[in-house]
This record gives structure tokens, sequence and C-alpha cells, in this order.
């Protein structure tokens, strides 16, 4: 049980109490928030259903919610669980997603790149986007708010996850836009019909080092969805083999692939990529345009 010398009355004392313990419990972060103060806030704040404003510091807390509160950060400190496990949902980009353990939770740069200021290399038209190993449908879902005229397609090997990623479309009310494949999705994407203007993924990237270190929070999620091969490129490899035939002329392709960019770069030094500037943290998303990649193409085949 919690051990408390006193009993928080309102949010901001809550929310301080809460910060106490993850800043001495030696957390690893990285699913949503970064540091302690931040969990702490995220934490409480929604268990309150308190506004992220400082007007909610002052707001009054029942007995009840506290020790709700207490209990999940007890759970968080022993498990070493990442807290949207804990919470069944989410929040990415403004938006709510359902989660479960089993399912990567989101929090991929490409989110910032699809929701902020409009970006140049973006097509200047997207009617189809596809989010291959779309996990929760989060990435795919996003675009579909981003693009209200694009269909979306999201690909997701896990069934699970694949089930996940439907009843976030039904939370979304977008089931007339976007659709769930679930399958390899290698053998998905060459079989699809060609001219996708946007694609995203965030595909299995951990390389096999750094698999072995990997923290306690990290070892929560499905190993498959994390590890990438020796190289960390073992999915992302086979895209590029596919990608020149299915991207259209003036698409976009975006794809993460954190640490394991080195390899990127020293394996598929001949293909025009440029890696993305992303003020909102994270690393390793690359861009290959359609234009580009189609004049490469034409020149490595005459």
């Amino acid at each position: 049980m919690t051990q408390i010398t006193a009993v928080a009355s309102s949010v901001g004392q809550l929310i301080d109490q809460v910060h106490q313990r993850f800043a001495s419990a030696n957390l690893s972060y990285g699913h949503g928030t970064d540091n302690a103060w931040d969990e702490a806030v995220y934490l409480v704040l929604w268990m309150t259903d308190s506004a992220d404003d400082e007007s909610s510091l002052a707001l009054s807390v029942s007995a009840e919610q506290v020790e709700e509160v207490l209990a999940l950060s007890d759970q968080r400190i022993e498990q070493r669980m990442p807290l949207a496990y804990l919470l069944g949902c989410c929040q990415f980009m403004g938006y709510e997603f359902l989660l479960e353990p089993g399912v990567v939770v989101p929090r991929s740069p490409i989110g910032y790149l699809l929701d902020g200021p409009e970006q140049p290399w973006l097509p200047k038209q997207v009617r189809r986007i596809l989010d291959l190993c779309s996990g929760s449908g989060c990435l795919g879902i996003v675009a579909a708010h981003r693009f209200p005229q694009a269909l979306v397609t999201l690909v997701e090997l896990d069934p699970v996850a694949a089930a996940l990623a439907r009843e976030n479309v039904q939370l979304h009310a977008l089931e007339d836009r976007v659709t769930v494949l679930e399958g390899d999705a290698t053998q998905l994407f060459a079989g699809l019909q060609a001219g996708w203007d946007l694609i995203i993924t965030n595909p299995p990237y951990v390389d096999k080092a750094d698999m072995q270190v990997l923290p306690a929070e990290y070892r929560h999620e499905p190993v498959r969805g994390l590890a990438g091969g020796d190289d960390g490129l073992l999915l992302v490899d086979d895209f590029l083999r596919v990608l020149p035939e299915q991207l259209a002329d003036n698409g976009a392709f975006i794809c993460e692939v954190g640490a394991s960019s080195g390899a990127v770069n020293r394996k598929h030094t001949d293909l025009p990529i440029e890696w993305l500037d992303l003020p909102h943290g994270g690393e390793g998303v690359f861009l290959l345009e359609g234009e580009a990649l189609c004049s490469h193409t034409a020149a490595r085949n005459s």
C-alpha cells in the first residue's frame, strides 16, 4: 500500500505527490512523456478529468480519486508498465486512442509531421493514404483527420492490434474512409493497387543489439512490434524494394527508423533519401518523394 504523510486535497497537491514518487523510482519514459513531472501531470489530469491548464491545480480531489491515482502510480512503479496500458487509452496528437497491452504505444514523431503546419513536401492533392504496420491505427487515423477527403488503408499483421485499430476507427467515426487490412505488410503492400499519394510507416526498427538493452517499460510492448532484425531494417528493406511500383509519381513516403538511421545511410546510399527535421523530438524519420524516386529508378534502369 502507498505510504503517505498527508492526503492530497487538490489536483496540484496530487500532482506533486505523484511526481515525488516517480522521480525517486528510477523509471524510464518515452511512451508519451519523457520525464517524471509530465508523467505525473498526465496521470492526475486524466484520472480527475481535469483540463491541462494552470487553473486546474486548485481543483478539489476526492479521497476516492486520490486512492485511484496512487494505486495506479504504485502499478507504474512496481511493474514498470507504460502508463497508457494502465489507463487503457492514451492521447496522441490531441486525439484519444484505445490501447491495450500487446499493442505498441502511440508516440511516433510522424504524427507531428502530419498534423502540424503545412509541409512543403506533402503532395498537393492527397486522395489515397497507406499506413503500413499501423498498430493501433493512430497514424492512419491522424492522417484521415488531416486529409478529410482521402481514403486511408491501415495494414497490420497482429490480429490483436488490427482489432484494436478497427475499434479506434469506429471511435473516430471514420468507418466510411478508413479500412483495416490484417496480414503481412510486405505481401499486402506488393499486392495493393498502385498509385498511393501518401505512404506512412512506423515499422519495427530496433536492431538486435538495442533489443538486448531495452528498459523494462519497453519490454511490456510486443517484441514483433519493435524488433527489426540484425540492423533494424528487416521490413524497411522490403518496403523500399516495392516502393517504386506503389508510390504515385507526385507522392511521398515517410518512414520512421529511429536509431537505425545509420543503417539506412550505409545500406541505401543510392536512394534520394531526405531526413526530416523533428522539432517536437524523436529521431530517424526519412522522406522519399515520388518524383525523385521515379527519376532515380529511371536512371538506374537506363
